[in-house]
């Protein structure tokens, strides 16, 4: 077990390398290729050429790829001093960038745009989970029956609907209607229960798009369960349907579903835009938008980094989780 971890371990931070250094490849080379200069994008159209030299000499622009890129993942351990055009920008570890629209660091943006992102992604996790896997299983056990055919027609509704639809309809009914509660977010800290009006509605927005999914996915998942030889033996050997659908059918039944939430929840952290931009969330998703209007490419490069990271980080937490989900994984 120990030695299987320190391999996952190894083996992830090769992937965040190698993810690191494709996104900075993406950013820092292919605009040259296309005959655009990274220098000017990162100051506007308007920027005349002795700023745009400036900010050349700032970042190093002009070293090879890989020099630029040894800097920027020192940056991330030391921080990194950004010198040119007579000024000096200082960037404390961890340094992801420097923001020359904003003239911050990009890590204190980030972190700042994280508690938001994570307090929707965990939310509408747990909703998903609840009825998605709920709404499967007793499809999965009531197949063909009114009970299955009306839980998969909403979920097939729930499919269907984009996110932005179902955003702007609960808006509309709950908060402009009816007043029931309200879209602004706040600190948890600051007002549990502010911060939980704020966030029930674009919880129950996500929440009912994945729980369709996971309905889905677990009612056919199930019902190849069910089929099963040992299932067929565990209720021979006199087990009640309990028994056998709670510690036998449930525990091949979570497997698939724990794949598809560690990609879930991983992409969530970066990819919540409409959500996000829907319910005026300020989290990443809000602030990758607003970077790539204001051509921001440090803080559209860190939220890209972030959801990467956040990515295999879950899948690496989900491997580890196979060996407790089903005793029938062996981890070595």
């Amino acid at each position: 077990m120990f030695a299987y971890i320190v391999r996952r371990l190894f083996a992830v931070i090769v992937m965040l390398l190698v993810v690191t250094l494709v996104t900075f490849f993406i950013f820092f080379t292919i605009p040259k290729l296309t005959g655009a200069d990274p220098a000017a994008m990162y100051v506007g159209k308007q920027a005349d050429p002795q700023t745009i030299e400036g900010i050349r000499q700032k970042l190093g622009l002009s070293d090879p790829v890989l020099v630029q890129f040894w800097h920027f993942i020192t940056g991330i351990f030391a921080g990194r001093d950004y010198t040119g055009g007579g000024t000096t920008d200082h960037c404390p570890a961890p340094c992801f960038g420097y923001s020359f629209r904003t003239e911050q660091a990009v890590w204190p943006i980030l972190t700042d745009r994280l508690p938001p992102t994570l307090s929707l992604a965990g939310g509408a996790c747990v909703i998903w989970l609840l009825l998605g896997v709920t709404a499967g299983v007793v499809s999965a056990l009531k197949r063909g029956t009114k009970i299955d055919r009306g839980a998969m027609m909403t979920a097939l509704a729930g499919v269907s609907l984009p996110i932005y639809f179902t955003a702007l309809l609960l808006l509309a009914l709950f908060k402009y209607k009816l007043g029931w509660t309200s879209s602004e977010y706040v600190d948890f800290a600051d007002d549990p229960a502010g911060w939980f009006g704020g966030l029930i509605l674009p919880w129950v927005a996500l929440a009912f798009l994945y729980a369709a999914m996971y309905a889905r996915l677990t009612r056919a998942t199930m019902m190849e369960v069910l089929g099963e030889d040992y299932i067929r033996t565990a209720r021979a050997k006199g087990l009640t349907e309990r028994v056998v659908i709670g510690k036998h059918a449930m525990r091949s039944t979570m497997t698939p579903i724990a794949t598809i939430l560690g990609m879930d929840l991983g992409a969530l952290v970066g990819s919540a835009i409409l959500t996000e931009s829907a319910f005026n969330l300020p989290g990443l998703g809000q602030a990758a938008v607003t970077a790539i209007n204001n051509r921001d490419l440090p803080i559209i490069l860190g939220v890209v980094l972030i959801a990467a990271t956040a990515v295999v980080i879950a899948n690496l937490v989900v491997d580890l989780l196979y060996a407790v989900i089903d005793p029938r994984v062996r981890l070595s």
